[in-house]
């Protein structure tokens, strides 16, 4: 016990604002609901989601000799309204997580510090151990494991809401040989509260607590490669990387606590899109270096981008469509082309 509390000590003060324990078995029912989800075909184009069930549901099989997880939670709670871009059609809407610097580096590099803070101590007390770190590229349930761990609880978006956080935090585990006390669970907290599954333009969540990653804007803009579907397109708006509305509406963000980590500063904002689609691929690269958007690259980026302009309703922005309609790239063209149609019907 005196080793946990020493634990929570320093990872808090490392950076992290909430740690939690449990034991690598303490979410049996996941394997089930993720088996429902990809058997229902919900996760789409994330093939690695079906590949790797059988660690994914179980985390005492991704590493047997682990004792317990250690989930920890970073806050990057934004400090405006992230919807309020949204009224500024000519402007892309990054998620709010995206707009600073890549959070798997600085995550990693904090857990890092605190797992070899932990494998000295239980050196100095001749309890030899081990740790792994991951932070969301593994396949580890991170959400279900926090709920365990006491972190706090997938609401009905699916994502997970703390009574002190809110809903703006990323999970980080540390796996460890080590057999600490474990921590409660947390309960659910949403009540009869609706307002996420109210929000999501696209109707994502055919259930409370399910989600089909098909209709998720967070998806479409993030995973999905190729053309997104005809009937999709004007649900996006000016979405151009995720979407935040689900989380942004949680009335349990009244007690969001302001973020620690200044890399997660906006260094991105609210971007023109006529600027935007003129990226090439260095540009793209040059633009968003050091950032999670980076990972889509320039192709799905400007498809995206182009989405935003036809729903524009900014006629001024038919040339700039226009201009991309013989991209080497057949998803950017096809979604040029639907820009041009859908800007053509509003110009004078």
């Amino acid at each position: 016990m005196a080793l946990k509390a020493r634990l929570v000590e320093t990872a808090l003060a490392e950076g992290f604002s909430g740690v939690g324990f449990c034991a690598p078995d303490a979410i049996p029912e996941a394997a089930g609901r993720l088996a429902a989800f990809v058997t229902a075909g919900r996760h789409g184009q994330m093939t690695w989601m079906a590949e790797r069930m059988g660690w994914r549901g179980n985390p005492a099989a991704l590493w047997p000799e682990a004792r317990t997880v250690i989930m920890l939670a970073e806050v990057y709670t934004p400090e405006s309204d992230p919807m309020a871009v949204l009224a500024l059609k000519d402007r892309g809407a990054v998620s709010v997580y995206a707009q600073g610097r890549d959070y798997h580096d600085l995550v990693k590099k904090r857990l890092k510090r605190v797992g070899r803070w932990l494998l000295a101590e239980a050196e100095k007390g001749s309890d030899p151990a081990e740790i792994k770190v991951f932070v969301d590229t593994a396949p580890v349930m991170e959400k279900p494991l926090a709920q365990a761990a006491g972190l706090g609880w997938q609401g009905r978006h699916t994502n997970l809401v703390s009574r002190s956080l809110g809903s703006w935090f990323f999970l980080g585990a540390i796996f460890t040989t080590l057999d600490l006390p474990k921590d409660a669970p947390e309960a659910d907290h949403c009540g009869s509260c609706r307002a996420c599954l109210d929000v999501c333009p696209t109707r994502a969540f055919p259930a409370p607590y399910q989600l089909d990653a098909r209709r998720c804007i967070s998806y479409l803009t993030i995973e999905h490669v190729g053309p997104v579907d005809d009937d999709l397109r004007p649900l996006l708006g000016n979405r151009i990387y995720g979407c935040d509305d689900c989380l942004a509406v949680c009335p349990w963000n009244k007690f969001a606590q302001a973020a620690r980590e200044t890399g997660y500063a906006a260094r991105v904002g609210a971007p023109a899109l006529a600027e935007l689609a003129a990226l090439d691929d260095a540009g793209f690269r040059v633009l968003f270096s050091g950032s999670p958007v980076k990972r889509i690259g320039r192709n799905r980026f400007v498809r995206n981008v182009l989405y935003a302009i036809g729903n524009s309703e900014n006629s001024a922005l038919l040339p700039v469509a226009r201009g991309l309609v013989g991209d080497e790239d057949a998803a950017v063209a096809d979604a040029a082309r639907w820009a041009c149609t859908q800007l053509v019907k509003v110009a004078p």
